[in-house]
């Protein structure tokens, strides 16, 4: 899920006051009437404005690879009944980490091992709800004759354990001969003549008072008028007694038998009724009106039931006043009656999804004060106090958020020192948020956010040398490259400025920072610059506010409109084409977004969008605009290869082969060829399947379809060819594919040249790509296979400066430290990289370096991490099973 709470609401006071905001100011209608250098320092700040970094609720460890290693031996050797816990710290380690994928493995992984119903119940809820806006998957499983209920609504009364009850004998009496074997009870109106030793069998006080020394024992007639049950809720009570079984009962009569079944102790008849009455819980009021009464009656079944539906309903149910208060008013008898002993994970959740929904507002707070209270273990501390303390300081409670803090940091979450020092900053305390943010630094290994923190206590070049450290130890932090720019802009040094966003930009596309950039071209009137990024920010979130919240972004896409050149139907595909060949992703996205504002067909449009951002690794927006191509499919065998692709990129091959298979079987589509060669290359279940693959290429490009879609068929086929040998034939592939200026297939040829031992051949066609693309970081790294070591580490210095999160840089050159003999070094250069990245390559080189040093301890501490990233991962598993034998 994507969190809002670095979102802020547009009607929120401190944005709206004291602006007069007037978008038309900086668009002149008349191109040129304010010349490009005229800019001053004092507009540039009214425009440019770089808040704080929020200091975000997320259990970030200091050493998060310690910590996942931790985890993972108490996984090994704990009890069962613990595993689902310590998924979700897990969970919450990768949280921290923005690893969304380990994070919803995790918390499959608890589900998986739930221990109890309760848990089953909010594990599958919590996934339910990560997997929010992929429902259609579902109804596309369903069209291939499967079903997905993976996370549906379980049968809690089955799921619960049934108990074992004890047997209640009858009590012979010295007058038992004379005693009738039946007895009639009056109930009301009525009467109802029941078996007096059945009756006597539901529990210990019916057995005295009908076979024990009490005057009803003596008795054929007995009252039971004042005990708040009807004639047929007694007959039902005395068919029980005789087959342990409830009939269809309407709810009434269910919730009379239970209360009377408490009355008198009838523990196997409340029980049956019980889970009864859970099968009767199918809405949201159906919940409501039932939990009160699963609380008074103490109803486990029917409680956890209503608990079910309230989560299946995730977000929604938190907007209604009745569930929160069920939530919050929850005693701790009632917590253990709803959820059993899983209370700290119900309202992890709760609080969670709270947080997403709008994190000032009163019932977050409360949420999270009841975590608070659940949190036993330091880890559950940690998290819950300085979750909760975050909230404070965002509803500026700066007393409560102080203490909150200092409780987290010292439970040992040392990243809650940034919330402790931002209060002190607010208070005008710069110096005491200094020092406490350098004395976190001189006792721990310094990580990057350790100095963007203290930068914001001091000015001039200290702070400048803070944020380039922060830069050096974690270039994934946003706020030095924006601030960076900022100051160059405000210095009239637009060129240096640009290219410091731009450096960012590169390998992460972060919204603020396409803010940023749209503002520094709208300083300088390079209006097509800005329209780009506007469109690139539209794709991504069409909601998103710019301005500090002030203005809709697509408000000042219309403004922008009208100051850049328009194309029509032709030009844009045109534009469309050159933008692609140059390997230009968001000048492809922006070129698309004006394509789908026009009457083209928008099913085809926003396929190809949904291909550039998986490109820019923007999986949520991806799968966002494949579901609009199925939905604007102009044919049914359009919408089949969409439908295809949705379950490809979901992990169901099979079901995406059917669907490529029923949409060629309706008509021969280039789509529909390259969808299933695409999946059948990838499931890499049999080599013979090479053929096939290639026969399926062919029958592709035979089919009517444009020079992007050409291009990227015979640059597969290509690979294909060069992974069956037949060299010359993927020669010719990527021949043909930079002929119609695929620009990629110079990769391709550069790893023929290659195969045919000519490298200086494959450098020149790579760096032909280099040349030729606008991201070019993966040109650089795999031109570095084809020259010399000195070049390589050139070229792989590049990669780094390009874009940080590529890995293998660090492993050659930490590879290259191990062969001189350097090990510190080496991995030093491989932690560098683990600091910001959690990666298993990474993890696993610097295990083999541990180990080949002797250092045991660490080694099986990488190695554990390692395989909290991927539990399956045979090499991992084969280097942790040697390095144990090493274990004294």
């Amino acid at each position: 899920m994507r969190s809002s709470f670095l979102s802020e609401s547009p009607c929120d006071e401190q944005r709206i006051h004291g602006y007069g905001f007037n978008p038309q100011s900086w668009l002149q209608v008349e191109r040129g009437k304010l010349p490009k250098s005229s800019y001053s320092p004092s507009s540039i700040e009214s425009l440019i404005k770089i808040a704080e970094p929020h200091v975000v609720p997320l259990y970030k460890p200091l050493d998060y690879v310690e910590v996942l290693s931790r985890i993972h031996e108490e996984l090994e050797q704990c009890r069962p009944s613990e595993l689902p816990g310590l998924y979700l710290v897990q969970s919450q380690v990768f949280r921290g980490l923005g690893e969304a994928k380990l994070r919803q493995r995790s918390l499959h992984s608890a589900w998986r091992c739930a221990s109890s119903v309760h848990e089953k119940v909010i594990f599958g809820a919590w996934l339910r709800y990560e997997k929010q806006g992929e429902e259609i998957i579902s109804d596309v499983l369903a069209s291939c004759q499967k079903c997905c209920r993976e996370f549906g609504l379980l049968d809690v009364a089955s799921e619960m354990p049934v108990r074992n009850f004890e047997v209640i004998g009858s009590w012979e009496t010295g007058s038992s001969s004379q005693v009738s074997s039946m007895v009639t009870f009056q109930v009301q109106d009525g009467r109802v003549t029941c078996d007096r030793c059945k009756i006597a069998s539901l529990s210990i006080p019916f057995c005295s008072m009908l076979n024990g020394p009490f005057n009803e024992s003596q008795l054929e007639l007995v009252d039971l008028s004042e005990n708040g049950i009807s004639l047929e809720g007694m007959r039902a009570v005395s068919e029980f007694s005789s087959t342990c079984s409830l009939g269809d009962l309407p709810v009434e009569i269910l919730l009379e038998i239970l209360v009377f079944a408490n009355t008198f102790c009838c523990d196997r008849l409340k029980d049956a009724c019980d889970r009864k009455l859970a099968s009767f819980v199918s809405t949201r009021q159906d919940a409501v009106e039932l939990m009160p009464l699963a609380f008074e009656e103490n109803a486990p079944v029917l409680a956890a039931s209503c608990l079910q539906i309230f989560l299946q309903e995730l977000p929604d149910c938190l907007a209604d006043d009745l569930v929160i208060s069920l939530f919050l008013g929850a005693t701790a008898q009632q917590q253990l009656i709803m959820v059993g002993h899983a209370s700290f994970l119900l309202y992890c959740l709760l609080s969670e999804v709270a947080m997403n929904i709008d994190p000032r507002t009163e019932t977050t707070v409360l949420l999270l004060e009841k975590l608070v209270q659940l949190a036993v273990t330091p880890t559950q501390k940690q998290i819950a106090f300085h979750q909760l303390a975050c909230i404070r300081l965002l509803r500026k409670e700066y007393s409560e958020a102080e203490h909150q803090f200092e409780v987290a940091f010292s439970a040992g979450h040392v990243y809650s020192i940034a919330g402790i020092a931002r209060v002190a900053g607010i208070q005008g305390q710069k110096a005491l948020a200094y020092e406490k943010l350098s004395s976190v630094i001189t006792s721990n290994l310094p990580l990057g956010w350790m100095y963007l923190e203290r930068s914001l206590y001091s000015e001039g070049d200290r702070k400048l040398a803070d944020l380039d450290k922060a830069s050096e130890l974690d270039p994934t932090l946003t706020y030095p490259y924006m601030y960076r720019a900022a100051s160059l802009m405000r210095k009239k040094d637009a060129k240096h400025a640009l290219e410091e966003i731009n450096r960012l930009l590169g390998f992460k596309l972060a919204l603020e920072c396409l803010e940023l950039r749209i503002c520094l071209y709208l300083a300088l009137e390079d209006y097509k610059s800005a329209i780009c990024d506007i469109h690139a920010i539209l794709t991504l979130s069409p909601d998103y506010r710019m301005l500090e919240g002030r203005v809709a972004a697509s408000k000042i896409g219309t403004l922008l409109g009208a100051h850049v050149e328009q194309w029509n139907t032709a030009e844009c595909w045109l534009q469309l084409y050159e933008r692609w060949s140059s390997v230009d992703d968001i000048g492809s996205l922006s070129v698309i977004y004006r394509m789908l504002e026009s009457d083209a067909a928008k099913g085809v449009l926003y396929f190809r969008q949904s291909l550039l951002l998986l490109r820019l690794n923007c999986p949520e927006a991806a799968m966002r605009s494949l579901q609009l191509a199925r939905h604007h499919a102009a044919t049914e065998h359009e919408r089949l290869v969409y439908e295809g692709w949705l379950l490809y990129d979901t992990g169901h091959y099979g079901e995406a082969l059917q669907k490529a298979e029923e949409s060629i079987s309706i008509q021969r589509s280039f789509e529909a060829f390259f969808l299933k060669a695409y999946v059948l290359a990838d499931s890499g279940v049999d080599p013979s399947y090479s053929a096939t693959v290639i026969s399926l290429l062919e029958d592709a490009l035979k089919c009517p379809s444009d020079r992007l879609r050409k291009g990227q068929a015979l640059n597969n086929l290509g690979g294909v060819y060069v992974d069956c040998g037949k060299l010359d034939s993927a020669a010719d592939c990527y021949t043909s594919a930079l002929k119609i200026r695929h620009t990629r297939a110079h990769q391709g040829l550069a790893r023929v040249h290659f195969l045919r031992n000519n490298r200086e051949a494959a450098y020149e066609e790579m760096t032909k790509l280099i040349e030729k693309a606008k991201n070019n970081a993966s040109a650089y790294e795999k031109r570095s296979e084809y020259c010399e070591r000195e070049q390589t580490m050139t070229d792989l210095q590049t990669v780094t400066q390009l874009d940080p999160l590529r890995v293998y840089p660090y492993r050659y050159r930490a590879a290259v430290l191990m062969d001189s003999h350097k090990e510190n070094d080496a991995i030093a250069e491989l932690s560098r990289a683990i600091s910001f990245k959690a990666d298993l390559h990474l993890l696993h080189l610097r295990a083999a370096f541990h180990e080949h040093i002797g250092d045991v301890p660490s080694a099986l501490r990488d190695c554990r991490a390692a395989l909290s990233l991927d539990p399956n991962h045979q090499e991992m598993l084969e280097l942790q099973k040697r390095v144990n034998s090493q274990e004294p």
